[in-house]
């Protein structure tokens, strides 16, 4: 009889591990998702900080350039902008494709929003080196000081956010994705969002307050 139930046992957690159960917490998400809410909690108040200093500092050029529609270039910050954003898009796509388990269009929509991130970087790393040549240094004046400190921190966590996205389709890749395993792109997705939300602000703040 307790063979029977090690055995039955044994098979519920065999079945639960294919079908990618996750333990629930009491709030009703599993321990990983909670997690990833708390971490993205942290980051608000990272970022919260950040964005303050910038505020406080912005003005305070001494002898470098200052922050204005002259020195800055909205129209290819907008474009780079858009691009990100629409990653967010390409993200939620490739959600929906994990839970029914398209596994072709998880490929596709993971790999296109790990493009649209690069992009993006590539972009700002263009615009910091245009902003060196014109005298802006991170060393200039406590804004460019501010300055990079914000926009160099959001561009770190994009290329964290490219990094899991590639892992989750090099996963895909290899047949570890299925319906039941769907949480875990959800949350990349969790963070992915949160960085382009967090451009949002930052974008508003030094860009368009300019």
């Amino acid at each position: 009889m307790a063979e029977a139930v090690l055995d039955h046992a044994d098979a519920h957690d065999a079945h639960d591990a294919h079908e990618g159960h996750v333990h629930k917490t009491n709030t009703g998400m599993s321990n990983n998702k909670l997690a990833m809410w708390v971490f993205l909690g942290s980051e608000c108040l990272l970022f919260g900080g950040l964005i303050s200093t910038y505020l406080l500092y912005r003005h305070n050029i001494q002898d470098g350039p200052g922050p204005s529609e002259e020195f800055f270039d909205i129209p290819f910050t907008s474009a780079s902008s858009f691009v990100l954003l629409m990653s967010s898009l390409t993200m939620v796509l490739a959600h929906s494709a994990a839970e029914r388990g398209d596994q072709k269009r998880l490929k596709i929509w993971l790999l296109s929003t790990a493009l649209l991130g690069s992009v993006f970087v590539s972009g700002q790393i263009y615009e910091f080196t245009v902003f060196v040549r014109e005298g802006l240094g991170w060393s200039t004046s406590p804004f460019s000081s501010a300055f990079y400190a914000l926009t160099g921190f959001h561009g770190v966590h994009v290329t964290i956010g490219i990094i899991m996205l590639l892992s989750t389709f090099i996963s895909t890749l290899r047949g570890r994705m299925h319906p039941g395993n769907a949480e875990t792109v959800e949350i990349v997705g969790l963070y992915w969002h949160f960085v382009d939300i967090v451009w949002v602000f930052i974008f508003t703040v030094i860009y368009l307050a300019a």
